[in-house]
């Protein structure tokens, strides 16, 4: 049934998004969006530290459940906004920081050594000193970074509070590769080598392991932590006492409502590569397939966006994987007294956010294509994967559901770069009629790598403002909540 302020696009053969009702609330009210509209421009990224708190109990409760000492460090580098840093140390929960800009502003906002981390990839002198004279420990990557680090913090007189990031575990007979991080094969030679009084880094206070694995695997995951807490056990007879081990993000979370829409979605993405039925995506852009000699090869480049197994789920797995003895990762982590930490990102700032903008016009390209250009640009829409997979609802300010049968239309939303891929999303969307001039097209959960990740500048473009978004009980307001500028 079409709702005559708001409806989802492709309301048969979709992709539908779970939505929460404060998203369905902003969606209600045209009049105060276009208001926001009037006096912030599009797009707009309104936020919700309401859900992150949600997502933060989940989360906690698994933990507690399992009986392990925990900690969660919300990864800052998902989104901008201050609102979820805030909101991160209102539940006493840490921030995970990846710049000097994310950890001085993290620090200005309330943080401390304990609530803090520094994981930067690349990190500066500048990065390291802040880190160390407020405490805060670094994870390190390499023996370049122990040099500075090390050197740092015996002219500042202080102990530098570190970890060590690891990769190359071995899972299933093979070992698992990433660009990040000392060999665990390597690791405890190198420790007991250079680490520690009277050796070459004697500055630093050793507190835990580290580790971030590329992809989404529960058992990964798990041998990996198995395979460090193996090694916080044998270099304890070499005075190594760690506090903690830390696991990372990329906790997957579930983005839709039907499972049979995910799968779907794939067959026909197929079908369509093979001409086999009319285009689903923008100039068949295959999404990570191809089709050669009628054979449909490579993989989707997409987030995965439906998972059963997901947010408190996926950790539960992950602590309750037992090794060949029938010890779980939980009990083991006890009996070692040692704190498991987490760094999540997308699955704290679910349901947290929506991207808003306004519609400028509309064209027939020369393949009879509609095209609905919108005022917002791809690198406000833009993340690791090659399409945003999830349905976009519109706000018509006219819309009569009686007629509107004979109106439906296939279109693309297209962005403010001077770029012929400046697509906003690859795939087709059917409306109940064609949108006009000044209509809202809405993009629900965007908070987690998608609204900032990518953000740029280009065409000396202004930054999409973010509003925070609050619950009220102001009876005389034409709305019950409030829209402020994050800050």
């Amino acid at each position: 049934m079409i709702n005559s302020k708001y409806i989802k696009g492709n309301q048969e053969k979709g992709l539908t998004p779970i939505t929460s009702q404060w998203m369905q609330e902003i969606m209600s009210h045209p009049k105060v969006i276009n208001e926001l509209f009037t006096k912030f421009g599009s797009p707009l990224n309104i936020l919700n530290p309401a859900s992150f708190t949600q997502n933060c109990i989940k989360f906690k409760e698994v933990f507690e459940s399992n009986e392990v000492k925990y900690g969660i460090f919300y990864a800052r580098k998902a989104n901008k906004a201050k609102a979820f840093v805030k909101q991160a140390f209102k539940e006493n929960i840490g921030v995970d920081t990846a710049s000097e800009r994310e950890l001085l502003q993290s620090l200005q906002l309330g943080g401390d050594g304990e609530h803090l981390v520094l994981t930067s990839a690349i990190k500066t002198k500048r990065q390291i000193e802040i880190a160390i004279q407020n405490n805060v420990p670094i994870v390190l990557d390499n023996d370049d970074e122990c040099i500075l680090v090390n050197n740092i913090a015996e002219k500042n007189n202080k102990k530098a509070r570190v970890a060590f990031r690891l990769s190359g575990f071995h899972v299933e007979g093979s070992k698992l590769y990433s660009r990040f991080g000392f060999d665990i094969d390597k690791i405890e030679e190198y420790l007991i080598n250079h680490v520690g009084e009277g050796k070459a880094y004697n500055n630093f206070k050793v507190e835990g392991l580290h580790f971030h694995l590329d992809g989404y695997s529960t058992q990964q995951r798990s041998e990996a932590l198995l395979q460090c807490i193996k090694l916080t056990q044998r270099l304890k007879e070499h005075d190594f006492s760690f506090r903690f081990i830390d696991m990372g993000g990329g906790i997957l979370i579930n983005y839709l409502k039907h499972k049979e829409e995910w799968l779907d979605f794939d067959t026909r993405l197929e079908q369509s590569l093979k001409g086999e039925i009319s285009p689903v995506t923008f100039n068949k852009n295959g999404l990570g397939y191809r089709l050669e000699d009628g054979i449909i090869k490579g993989e989707r480049k997409t987030y995965p966006y439906f998972n059963e197994i997901n947010s408190d789920k996926f950790l539960d797995k992950i602590l309750k994987y037992s090794n060949q003895k029938g010890n779980s990762v939980a009990s083991l982590l006890k009996k070692e007294n040692i704190e498991i930490r987490i760094e999540p990102g997308r699955s704290l700032v679910n349901q947290s956010g929506i991207t808003m903008a306004k519609v400028v016009h509309r064209k027939k390209d020369a393949k009879g294509q509609w095209l609905i250009g919108l005022e917002m640009n791809m690198s406000q829409m833009m993340s690791s994967s090659a399409d945003f997979m999830l349905d976009p609802y519109v706000m018509y300010a006219n819309l009569d559901e009686n007629k509107t049968e004979d109106k439906s239309v296939e279109v693309y939303f297209t962005g403010a770069y001077c770029l012929e891929r400046d697509v906003l999303l690859k795939r087709k969307v059917t409306l109940p009629k064609l949108p006009e001039i000044d209509d809202i097209v809405v993009f629900v959960n965007t908070a987690g790598y998608m609204m900032h990740f990518f953000e740029t500048q280009a065409h000396l473009f202004e930054l999409a403002p973010n509003l925070v978004y609050t619950e009220t009980s102001n009876a005389v307001a034409s709305s019950n909540f409030k829209l402020d500028a994050d800050g």
